[in-house]
């Protein structure tokens, strides 16, 4: 007999296999699952992002099989408000944006949750793979187990109510796992490949996608090394970001990088590989999970982009809420935009945005 009381979660799905099986999954759990796919972007021709008219056909055809409520919100301006300016701003600014983790904070975990909450829905649930853990009172997130497609450093921004509202099924699974619930179901998603490029941005292409959508127009500046001498011409910063090596413009008989973009002087300024490596960092925008705040040095491991390693340092706090992040080896490439997320073991302690 059904309770009459089941719990409702309303669970974004984009149209690939991680999501799809999360209904399924939830669906066993017990609750009430409502499918909804948030239309944000219809300004691109990729038929087969998160965005696309054929990820709403795939999410509505696996809804329909498991007999769940289906939607589609038309989420648009906050997505242009709070994903598409920020990413050209950054860029217009000399910094690396990452449009994921503004796109959890502001829109599935933000948007999506208020949406939640006005239509009396008690939770909301996404295909990420990660845990979420109450103790002693605590909200934690926690990383996923399987180590290949933990998704909780986009995540490290979710508050204490974001997390206290959100379910992640998949987080005690691998993903081979999830690939073979969702053949056993006879889902036609089974073997969709993972969506790896930006979504609303045509062939990752994302320079014509700034140019198109900002209001600045680029100029020309220098390229110049560390030592001030001029090596040629850009048209644009925008093109760049910290570690670059290909696409400068100029040939200069050995492997340079670009290590700086100074906003203004508008220069970018070229190096070698070791003139990369830093050992402190600077962050700020700081959240905090595990802990309330941070007010004494704390032994963590810090991991400065997605698809790195997370590596021993001391995190120190500082005035206006910005921190210090000592490593205990030099860090390649650390780019200012993108995010240091915190561990202790396995657990998110908090993270912020990196700074120049």
């Amino acid at each position: 007999m059904e309770k009459k009381n089941k719990q409702k979660v309303m669970l974004g799905m984009s149209g690939g296999v991680d999501s799809s099986v999360a209904a399924y999954l939830l669906q066993q759990e017990g609750y009430e699952v409502i499918g909804v796919t948030m239309q944000i972007w219809t300004d691109t021709s990729n038929d087969d992002g998160c965005c696309s008219l054929s990820a709403v056909e795939d999410a509505r055809r696996v809804a329909n099989k498991l007999g769940i409520a289906y939607y589609v919100f038309n989420m648009k301006e906050d997505f242009q408000k709070y994903v598409i300016e920020y990413f050209v701003k950054e860029y217009e600014s000399g910094r690396t944006p990452n449009p994921c983790i503004a796109c959890n904070r502001y829109v599935k975990f933000g948007s999506l949750l208020d949406k939640a909450k006005s239509m009396n829905i008690d939770y909301v649930a996404t295909g990420h793979y990660a845990i979420i853990e109450k103790v002693e009172g605590r909200y934690l997130l926690k990383k996923a187990i399987d180590d290949t497609k933990d998704q909780s450093y986009v995540l490290y921004n979710l508050n204490q109510e974001q997390l206290s509202k959100t379910l992640f099924p998949l987080g005690k699974y691998k993903k081979s796992e999830i690939r073979e619930i969702a053949k056993e179901l006879g889902f036609g998603v089974a073997s969709k490949p993972d969506s790896q490029e930006i979504c609303f941005v045509d062939d990752n292409d994302y320079n014509n996608f700034i140019k198109t959508h900002s209001n600045n127009t680029s100029s020309i500046g220098e390229i110049v090394d560390i030592q001030g001498n001029v090596l040629g011409h850009h048209n644009g910063i925008t093109k760049f970001t910290i570690g670059q090596r290909r696409g400068l413009g100029i040939a200069l008989g050995k492997p340079m990088f670009v290590v700086d973009i100074d906003i203004e002087n508008n220069r970018v300024i070229l190096g070698e590989n070791d003139d990369l490596f830093v050992k402190e960092i600077y962050a700020y925008d700081l959240n905090w999970i595990s802990i309330d705040k941070l007010d004494k040095p704390l032994r963590i491991k810090a991991k400065i982009r997605y698809k790195a390693q997370e590596q021993d340092a001391t995190v120190e706090p500082l005035e206006e809420g910005r921190v210090k992040i000592i490593f205990d080896e030099k860090q390649r490439a650390a780019t200012p935009g993108q995010s240091v997320v915190f561990y202790k073991d396995n657990t998110v302690v908090g993270g912020g945005i990196i700074e120049k």
